[in-house]
């Protein structure tokens, strides 16, 4: 294994494997710190936890035992991939998980780069953008577990982190590989050891990855390790896929903005039906009721609980963050695990919480990377028998849902 990865959810676990993928290296996901060693033909593995919401201890943890594994298959290189909106807290896990993996490498010039233009993200004078909107203004910052108030990400991370944290503008950037190289050996002699760099385009991304070459440590979203593959000799390639045939099944458990218009969008065309969250923490819904409509509804049902961010502030006074945030999660894993029993071959999940809780809940090991569906959604084998589809809240078009059935029954 050349390339090391651990992903803090297992949307954005896919699609950083999706990137390296594309990109011409042998990829497999790992869901959690697996028991065994690697295969030999792996040269990039990705070990997805489920971290980014947990307490920062735990959070650290989680990633110290997925750092040790991937030390022992023989890793050059780690990255730590969060999500491009750098969902996290004032107290982590984004800055306390950085510093203990730059600890452990003793790593000392650490690139810190959530961009992904391919998606809208953009870093630019150490503000992150979506869009054209700061991250403050573009509705992360009613994110029910990690509410982003903040788009300066030197400071945001400087709350999180006991390091100093450095920059690299965006006219350094443009300059190239050998520009980036010199700023972050200027921002290291400084004293800085996690360093912010700013990206707009995919060719700032492969720049900065060229400078990066032989880094022990770099962290940052997908987009950030698009020119990671060729400092290992590898060159894009197709991704091969064979399609998956039987039942599909939909469930949803973001609140984002892009899912919302994706549901809105595919009620009009399949059958779809609201998880009120009342009900199912009060115990008024139960898996089976929903898992048997999957089974038996027509086209590609969806099952969702997104809501407007007003009602979910209401449900979270009401029964309390934790706890409503963990009846959904537990109720979506018994709904995937039933569904899967009764027949179904492929499930689309939309929302990191949501995919993680199913992932989990069907037990899934090494996932296959597959095709991409939409820009940082990638197709993925699970099984002989089980294909799925696992969407960060954030990411796709309107038309997702079906776009996402498509690919994984191959008939795209």
């Amino acid at each position: 294994m050349l390339l090391g990865c651990i992903g803090d959810d297992f949307t954005g676990s896919s699609d950083l494997a999706n990137t390296l993928a594309k990109g011409g290296m042998r990829t497999v996901q790992y869901t959690g710190t697996p028991d065994g060693p690697a295969g030999m033909d792996v040269q990039a593995g990705v070990v997805a936890l489920k971290s980014r919401s947990v307490d920062p201890a735990e959070a650290v943890a989680q990633s110290l035992a997925a750092l040790a594994w991937l030390r022992a298959q023989g890793c050059e290189q780690i990255y730590f991939k969060y999500c491009s909106t750098f969902d996290s807290t004032p107290e982590g896990n984004i800055g306390p998980v950085a510093d203990a993996l730059a600890e452990a490498l003793d790593a000392h010039k650490v690139i810190v780069c959530p961009a992904f233009p391919g998606t809208g993200r953009s870093v630019y004078q150490g503000h992150l953008f979506v869009n054209d909107r700061l991250l403050n203004e573009s509705g992360m910052q009613n994110h029910p577990l990690t509410p982003m108030t903040d788009a300066d990400i030197r400071r945001w991370l400087t709350r999180q982190s006991r390091f100093d944290v450095g920059h690299v503008s965006a006219q350094r950037v443009f300059g190239g590989a050998e520009e980036i190289s010199l700023a972050l050996d200027e921002e290291h002699k400084a004293g800085n050891r996690h360093i912010v760099v700013d990206a707009i385009r995919d060719e700032d991304l492969i720049e900065m990855g060229k400078a990066a070459k032989g880094f022990r440590l770099i962290t940052g979203g997908s987009g950030a390790a698009l020119g990671l593959p060729g400092n290992f000799g590898c060159t894009a390639a197709p991704v091969p896929w064979a399609g998956q045939a039987g039942k599909s099944v939909a469930l949803s458990g973001s609140c984002s903005t892009a899912t919302r218009a994706q549901v809105a969008r595919h009620a009009s065309h399949h059958p779809t039906r609201e998880i009120v969250a009342a009900d199912v923490i009060e115990g008024r819904l139960s898996p089976k009721e929903i898992a048997d409509w999957l089974l038996t509804a027509s086209g590609v049902p969806l099952a969702y609980s997104s809501a407007e961010p007003e009602t979910v502030t209401k449900v979270q006074e009401r029964y309390g963050r934790e706890r409503s945030s963990k009846a959904l999660e537990t109720f979506f894993s018994e709904v995937a695990k039933l569904a899967v029993r009764g027949g179904a071959s492929r499930i689309i999940s939309a929302g990191g919480e949501t995919s993680g809780a199913v992932v989990e809940g069907l037990g899934l090991g090494a996932l296959e990377i597959g095709p991409e569906i939409d820009p940082g959604v990638p197709a993925l084998r699970a099984g002989p028998d089980l294909v799925v589809a696992l969407k960060s809240g954030n990411f796709g078009a309107e038309d997702f849902f079906q776009k996402a059935d498509s690919v994984l029954a191959g008939d795209v």
